[in-house]
Parts: structure tokens; sequence; C-alpha cells
């Protein structure tokens, strides 16, 4: 660790590397950020869950092909420890001209250096969802869309 880096913004150092991969779609520097034993946890669908960073650069590889366009930002952030609150954005057109967009919140565990655990809650944007008293309707009587 550099003088300039304390332990507590070494965790928020680590994502900020990832977010510049990110938008550089600089695969190789994306996938070194994260552990060989890294977990994603999301928690909205516990089947999406994977091990391995492996199923980083398998995932990433195929979101940089599809979307050429991919841009991130981290629009609000806190560290507690080694966990990083993240608010992220993604944006990009993918190869059909449709939009991409995501929104949601990511938490991060880092150790050594690298991400090891995420807690995921990114999601597509819905912009015809309906207004809240239309979601609360759905949830309310179980209707899944």
């Amino acid at each position: 660790m550099s003088a300039t880096t304390t332990p507590q913004r070494e965790p928020m150092a680590v994502v900020a590397r990832l977010l510049d991969a990110t938008n550089t779609h600089d695969l190789a520097a994306l996938t070194s950020c994260f552990a060989t034993d890294y977990v994603n946890t999301s928690p909205a669908h516990p089947s999406r869950g994977f091990t391995g960073r492996e199923q980083v650069n398998a995932n990433w590889s195929q979101l940089f092909a599809s979307i050429p366009d991919l841009q991130a930002r981290i629009t609000n952030s806190a560290v507690s420890g080694s966990v990083v609150w993240s608010e992220w954005t993604m944006t990009g057109t993918r190869a059909d001209g449709s939009a991409h967009e995501m929104a949601g919140v990511i938490l991060f565990t880092v150790r050594d250096g690298e991400i090891a655990h995420a807690n995921f809650y990114l999601e597509p944007v819905e912009r015809q969802s309906g207004t809240v008293a239309d979601n609360i309707r759905r949830q309310a009587s179980g209707a899944t869309s």
C-alpha cells in the first residue's frame, strides 16, 4: 500500500479501477480487479449468482462485444471498512440499435486489493413499467407483470 493510500481508501481505489477498465473496455484490467474465488450474489435473483473470475471474464467479454459503446458511472458511493457501497448507471447501444440501460447498487467487498464478493442489485431500467400505484397493485395481487 502506498503512502497516499489509506486502508479506508483502498477499497474505493479498487472499484475506481473497475470503473476505468469498464469504460475503456479493457477486459484484462477488468478481470484482474476480481479475486480468483470471487463470489457474486444477486439477492433479488438468487439463481444468477456465480463464483469465479472466469465467469466475470465471460460475462464482460459478451457485454463488450454486444454493446460497443457501453459506459458506466458511479453516481454515489460510501466505504465502510472493506465494503464499498456504490450506485451505478450503465448505458450503451446494442448491435441491433436498442438502448442498453442499467441502474442500481453494487456492494463490493475488497480483500487484498481485489474484489472478493459483490451483492449485485443492478437491473435494467424500465421506462414503460407504469406508476408506483401500478407496481403496488401488482405486488399486492401477486401478479408478475
